[in-house]
């Protein structure tokens, strides 16, 4: 049994890999015509269907081997930049706060097989841009993924304009589609410890959507499963033949199914629509739509 088990786990990956390597091929024949994002989700080693989104916008800019930033991997075994790395052996920087990273990624991927350099840190604003310069990788990006369940906002306020030509940034759908709003930047932010539910995290869409405008980035949508959103630097856009989202349509983009909540003993609580804002009513966000930002409660913004 032992001897078939390992002979699996070494066999796995392949086929997972093999099966969605035919898949991409046969659909990118038909991205000429795709018009709606979620067309496209795929999950080879993505979380949800960002696997097959990332290959069309890659192959629409003609992008072979593509220099990323991804930020939040875990062990590297579910993001958004392991099948990019697999396929292509590009140089990219990763980047997780969970101990012992680095023998962690290594029981997933081969490091050989490409210029993969791991990164054991907590990112915040105030070294998001040293880090990047320091690993030299704060120019010529071709993709960056951010996914820190905390003060993703203020990560991404601090990055210049033009910092890739594409971005995939994980939005909190519970925040809503009307309003800009997002965890304070507290030092070392812990979702589950801020609410124990785990649903106060991040920022709303909307409030992502408009700090990247500022950063000269269209919003192109999200995946299907409303957990992360994509855009493409405004220079590039005109290679992108999707339908390209108006103001209208972000409710449908934050109309996620997705039942993670949790309680004090951290078992899963599976609340749904309001009762997730009701939850967590008491908790500060900060409304990033005023000219100086404003700290309110979630039950006062709702």
């Amino acid at each position: 049994m032992k001897f078939i088990h390992r002979a699996l786990s070494r066999l796995y990956p392949k086929i997972i890999y093999s099966i969605g390597m035919s898949h991409i091929l046969n659909l990118r024949s038909k991205y000429k015509n795709i018009k709606n994002i979620n067309d496209l989700d795929f999950k080879i080693y993505s979380q949800n269907g960002e696997d097959g989104i990332i290959d069309y916008l890659l192959h629409s800019l003609n992008i072979v081997k593509p220099k990323f930033v991804e930020i939040g991997v875990g062990d590297y075994s579910e993001c958004n930049t392991r099948f990019i790395f697999e396929r292509t052996g590009a140089k990219g920087l990763i980047i997780d706060c969970i101990e012992n990273f680095s023998k962690k990624i290594l029981k997933n991927i081969k490091l050989w097989r490409g210029d993969l350099t791991a990164l054991e840190m907590f990112i915040s604003s105030d070294n998001i841009n040293s880090i990047l310069e320091k690993k030299l990788f704060n120019k010529s990006l071709d993709l960056f993924s951010l996914d820190i369940d905390g003060v993703d906002y203020w990560v991404l306020e601090k990055l210049p304009k033009n910092f890739s030509k594409i971005a995939i940034l994980e939005f909190n759908s519970t925040f809503g589609f009307k309003n800009e709003i997002t965890v304070p930047n507290k030092k070392k932010f812990d979702r589950s410890k801020y609410h124990y539910s785990n649903l106060c995290y991040g920022a709303s869409l909307k409030a992502i959507i408009n700090l990247m405008k500022e950063k000269n980035f269209v919003f192109i949508g999200t995946d299907l499963h409303r957990v992360n959103a994509f855009f493409v630097l405004k220079k590039y856009i005109k290679k992108i033949k999707l339908n390209i989202p108006k103001d209208k349509d972000l409710k449908k983009f934050t109309n996620s199914n997705i039942r993670e909540s949790r309680s004090r003993k951290k078992s899963l609580t599976y609340l749904s629509g309001k009762k997730k804002i009701e939850i967590i009513g008491n908790c500060n966000v900060v409304d990033v739509s005023h000219t100086k930002n404003k700290t309110l409660k979630i039950k006062d913004v709702f």
